[in-house]
């Protein structure tokens, strides 16, 4: 089975590495210099320097005879563009998306995405679960108060790479409450320094959302 993975962020690597131990062929697409050539290091010819979301570097990637695309950058335009392109344009049989911000789901749906994978999702369900203690936080509780769960994985153009939580200019209203990085959760404290690649897991008010998703925004490159 041949499949195009677009975005080498901690999802896109850690698929690739798991599809290619399982034997089929994988291409990985990354728009990132510096990420696409440390990877090349590590998983040679089947790193791939380009732009998901542009017709000609999926003609390249040779998604016209791809079983599927997953397309996992951090993003959601991003993601939903790369889908369509596959799709409609390439004839891929199967398409999976990542979503990062759940109501979005509804319209990849609508759009004849086959498959969408939301890690916020997941984060919900996880809260729902029973803790230790016996006592369960259900999700109907955030929801009245108003309360978003916020995923955002760190590239390397980001503003806050290499500095300290505590550094962050986050808004009032909201919280760090997990790191995933290199497959693993962090519980963060006030001097976990951010890095490139890791995904930050943060509740934060509705109304103050845009505002913590700005701090992390990656900066625009020349």
């Amino acid at each position: 089975m041949y499949i195009i993975i677009v975005g080498a962020g901690n999802v896109g690597y850690y698929l690739a590495k798991t599809l290619l131990n399982a034997g089929h062929e994988v291409l990985l697409i990354e728009r990132d210099k510096r990420r696409c050539a440390l990877l090349s290091d590590e998983l040679g010819e089947v790193v791939m320097r380009g732009r998901g979301d542009e017709i000609r570097i999926m003609r390249e990637a040779g998604a016209d005879r791809a079983d599927i695309v997953v397309a996992c950058t951090g993003d959601d335009e991003d993601n939903l563009i790369i889908s369509q392109i596959a799709k409609w344009y390439f004839n891929v049989p199967r398409t999976v998306a990542r979503i990062n911000d759940p109501r979005n789901e509804g319209i990849f749906q609508q759009l004849g995405i086959d498959a969408t994978v939301s890690s916020t999702n997941i984060i919900y369900h996880l809260i729902e679960q029973e803790l230790e203690t016996g006592e369960v936080i259900p999700l109907a509780a955030l929801k009245r108060g108003n309360i978003e769960i916020v995923d955002v994985e760190l590239t390397t153009r980001s503003p806050v790479i290499g500095k300290r939580i505590s550094d962050l200019p986050l808004p009032p209203n909201a919280l760090i409450v997990c790191i995933i990085r290199q497959d693993n959760a962090i519980l963060p404290h006030a001097d976990t320094v951010l890095e490139p690649h890791d995904s930050v897991i943060a509740l934060v008010s509705a109304q103050d959302e845009r505002l913590l998703r700005r701090v992390f925004a990656e900066e625009q490159s020349e």
